[in-house]
């Protein structure tokens, strides 16, 4: 245990050169204090001693060494010099890299990472994570992406985006991502096992965490939806949907691009409940039309059932989730105002 923390801490550039020089403090130390009590020079004297030595400079003997000093200095030239090397090593690596940079972010990025709550976790940062991370920042949404592979983690940092570097199916990572603070997880791992063992993990840790995860095959998602995942989508099947849309409706293919792009933000989801001004009201009286430019094009009901074009006069309960279509800015503005 204490190896795998001491070997953790060495992985870091900035505290491998904080270590290394704490190191040769030590060693400067301990030889002053060797000159002084087998050669009984005094605190300076035995300090200047120990300078020289380590650094090679040869200036010399202050004084006739007797024997055991000599081994003493002997010990203290192989030392110092070894750690002298390793702390010169390490300063040369953090001066001519980006590791300083990489580490002082990292260790800020930890501090907002442990303060940070109603989050989402994005597990893996492929071609779907990437587009998951994307739409979200788009949204202003706050996430943490967790990621091994060393290019996307460049990737990563290039944006700005808050992550970890580690694997999303282990318990630690994801407690360090700050799961049980957190509002959702997406799985989009590269195969569908390690989307199963991610959500499983992730079900384990905070049962009432909202968890979406992707499925590479159909024959996954009951795997994925008995692991512990609410929804599961397949890239794939959204994809030929598209595709298929698209050659055979064109102008729906084309509406369906414009209001599901994140940039547009052109339909959104109003939940209502027992606060809500909209509950208890129609749908003619919420007037939402007409003082906000807002279409209501379907309700999901509490038993999660869905009306789609639903009446006027349909009376909105405590519990149902209005979808809405409308310019973005007014989508926005609706919902900073009924925050």
């Amino acid at each position: 245990m204490v190896q795998s923390q001491f070997g953790k801490l060495l992985e870091e550039p900035l505290r491998k050169f904080q270590i290394s020089i704490l190191l040769l403090v030590m060693i400067v130390v301990v030889g002053s204090l060797g000159y002084m009590m087998l050669e009984h020079m005094p605190a300076v004297e035995a300090l200047y001693m120990t300078v020289i030595t380590i650094t090679t400079v040869g200036f010399g003997e202050v004084r006739e060494l007797s024997e055991l000093g000599r081994i003493f200095t002997i010990i203290l030239i192989v030392l110092g010099i070894g750690a002298g090397a390793w702390a010169i090593r390490n300063g040369v690596e953090i001066v001519l890299d980006d590791t300083l940079w990489h580490s002082v972010q990292q260790r800020k990025m930890k501090k907002i990472i442990d303060n940070i709550s109603g989050h989402y976790i994005i597990c893996g940062f492929g071609r779907i994570g990437r587009q998951i991370a994307r739409n979200m920042a788009l949204r202003g949404q706050s996430f943490i992406v967790i990621e091994q592979d060393a290019d996307r983690i460049e990737m990563i940092r290039e944006k700005g985006w808050l992550y970890l570097n580690g694997d999303a199916r282990q318990d630690e990572m994801l407690v360090n991502a700050g799961i049980m603070q957190a509002e959702g997880l997406v799985a989009a791992l590269k195969s569908d096992a390690d989307n199963v063992l991610a959500v499983l993990t992730a079900r384990g840790l905070n049962p009432n965490l909202h968890i979406v995860a992707r499925a590479g095959h159909e024959r996954a998602e009951n795997k994925l939806l008995r692991a512990g995942a609410d929804r599961v989508v397949s890239p794939y099947a959204i994809g030929g949907h598209r595709l298929a849309l698209a050659i055979l409706q064109p102008t729906v293919h084309d509406f369906f691009s414009r209001i599901f792009t994140v940039e547009h933000a052109d339909i959104d989801e109003i939940p209502v409940n027992t606060s809500s001004a909209l509950s208890g009201k129609t749908i003619a009286q919420c007037n939402l039309r007409n003082e906000w430019g807002l279409i209501v094009v379907g309700i999901k009901k509490r038993d999660g059932t869905f009306s789609i074009s639903p009446d006027a006069q349909h009376s909105i309960i405590d519990g149902e989730t209005l979808i809405v279509i409308g310019p973005p800015e007014q989508i926005e503005r609706y919902r900073t105002e009924h925050s």
